[in-house]
């Protein structure tokens, strides 16, 4: 069973930083300040959760869980804050680029 835990954790941690690289390549090659938000933060979120999917099972404890839960939930609420300010101050500029 450990095994089985320990494979699952490399492929949903592998899949997270998979994610974490698209949306790298989503924020160098897009062409407009909006897309570019749009592909960073769809693809960090799912990068993170699944990297704090694949850390569950070795959190050690139920608090420990729930502080990897916590962290990732304090990030997808920063990141949605900071997109909504970086998008509504493009779209005041009318800048695109």
């Amino acid at each position: 069973m450990n095994f089985a835990l320990n494979i699952f954790t490399v492929l949903a941690v592998a899949a997270g930083a998979f994610f974490f690289l698209a949306g790298t390549v989503g924020l160098l090659r897009f062409p407009d300040v909006l897309t570019r938000l749009h592909a960073l933060t769809k693809a960090d979120n799912l990068g993170l959760g699944l990297i704090v999917l694949g850390l569950l099972p070795h959190a050690g404890g139920l608090l420990g869980a729930l502080k990897l839960i916590g962290i990732w939930l304090l990030v997808q609420l920063s990141g949605a804050i900071v997109t909504q300010l970086i998008a509504s101050l493009t779209r005041q500029d009318g800048s695109r680029a």
